[in-house]
């Protein structure tokens, strides 16, 4: 589970892999080689760049504010077909073109939206960072949106959207952020089937229009690159480009309580939420640290406790995940029919009786696993590109490796202990698919 949860979100906040790596200190991570310069450029575009010299790659993350948070309330999905017109011919280039060019920069490249932003990504040898940076300049800056391609994207849509409908965990989740953000905060980026239908190329124009600007936009840069050469780079391609305004969060909605979907399965699927706190409160790695004593890794309570002990479910897990202003716990597990109402109550008592046996090791294991998580942030360009991008939007500036390494080093048993008691879990948002309905736990 990473120990950042940050927008721009994972697709699926309840599913987020972590590396372990045992027997490592906390101190072993040295800072003397974080270069990180952050620069806003007078469109309002954050630049910022870590250099990595010790890779041979380099990775780059743009995050502009046109994400769901920027539609209107008949627009679900919208966010996500203007994604992916962009990048279908833009400049001189078609969009084979576009490919090609892609593929011959050796570029593993990404794309998604999520509530506050849509994001283009790409990772690639170093070499090949500069002539990525012309072109994806040219993709959000100078697409050609083509209206011929409309029906085309919009049937691709569709059809993922189907595909949601026959995997009942996508399904349980879903539905589990709109209870506990609200329909705005919590809307899934994928639309209805009826919303994309009514989705025109003047639509895809005016959001992109009013919505794909350097206002509030961040270019995030790592790896094996020169930092005055880089922002050089991003000056030429993205320094005269226009500004706007940030699309106003919408308001908090969510609400506690449980709902079913009725479902002929063999398997019982369970989603649960709670509210957090965001990245970037003073109390996150509080709350973080004792979530991951209950959910990561195989030694954690939730695995150990409600899994292998009881042999209750084939899977479960917890993570933190946060939005601009507003943080969350999601949780999921999933089971079968005759096991499932024992799996919700055994799972969420022991989020009850958290602070009861409460002990020191799982502390420093936990310690242990953030650790790892650092050291092979170090070794992937993409990972640091994304992180320092995420740490920007939530905190205004990039944490470092060894104010990250603090923070953790520095925290004890009686904070964790401390802030649970005094922010005990409730008001649990819980859905269920399966053939039968649970109660939820008193």
């Amino acid at each position: 589970m990473s120990f950042r949860s940050t927008s721009p979100e994972p697709k699926y906040p309840y599913l987020v892999s972590e590396t372990h790596l045992e027997g490592i200190a906390l101190n072993t991570l040295s800072s003397s080689t974080e270069s990180i310069h952050i620069e806003k450029l007078d469109n309002g575009m954050a630049v910022l760049v870590q250099s990595m010299p010790w890779l041979r790659t380099a990775a780059f993350s743009l995050s502009l504010r046109g994400g769901v948070n920027a539609e209107a309330d008949d627009d679900a999905g919208l966010a996500s077909m203007v994604c992916e017109m962009v990048q279908r011919g833009a400049g001189n280039y078609s969009s084979r073109d576009l490919v090609a060019i892609q593929d011959n920069l050796g570029m593993d490249r990404s794309s998604g939206v999520s509530t506050s932003a849509v994001s283009y990504g790409g990772s690639m040898p170093a070499d090949s960072l500069q002539a990525a940076l012309e072109l994806y300049a040219h993709i959000v800056r100078r697409p050609h949106l083509p209206a011929d391609q409309l029906d085309d994207a919009k049937l691709m849509a569709m059809q993922e959207l189907r595909a949601i409908e026959d995997e009942p965990t996508q399904r349980v989740m879903i539905r589990l952020r709109e209870m506990q953000y609200g329909k705005r905060l919590g809307r899934n980026s994928h639309g209805t089937q009826t919303s994309l239908a009514k989705i025109t190329p003047d639509h895809i124009r005016e959001f992109y229009t009013s919505h794909y600007h350097a206002g509030g936009a961040i270019l995030a840069v790592a790896g094996n690159l020169d930092i005055e050469e880089v922002v050089g780079w991003a000056k030429q391609n993205f320094g005269d480009w226009k500004s706007g305004e940030i699309a106003a969060a919408a308001t908090f909605e969510g609400t506690a309580g449980q709902e079913h979907i009725d479902s002929p399965s063999s398997q019982t699927h369970i989603g649960f939420s709670f509210n957090g706190i965001p990245f970037g409160h003073t109390d996150y790695f509080k709350l973080r640290a004792a979530i991951g004593i209950l959910s990561d890794g195989m030694s954690s309570r939730l695995f150990d406790r409600v899994r292998e002990q009881r042999g209750l479910c084939y899977t479960i897990t917890a993570g933190c995940h946060s939005l601009e202003q507003l943080g969350a716990v999601f949780g999921y597990a999933g089971t079968t029919p005759e096991r499932a109402q024992q799996t919700l109550d055994v799972t969420l008592g022991e989020f009850k009786k958290f602070t009861e046996d409460l002990r020191i090791d799982e502390l420093e294991r936990w310690k242990v696993r953030i650790q790892s998580n650092l050291i092979m942030e170090q070794e992937s360009s993409a990972s640091r590109a994304s992180s320092i991008a995420s740490d920007y939007f939530q905190l205004g500036r990039v944490l470092t490796t060894a104010e990250l390494e603090q923070i953790i080093e520095s925290l004890t048993l009686d904070e964790v202990k401390s802030y649970w008691l005094d922010h005990l879990p409730g008001d649990f948002r819980i859905v269920t698919l399966g053939p039968k309905k649970l109660s939820a736990p008193q």
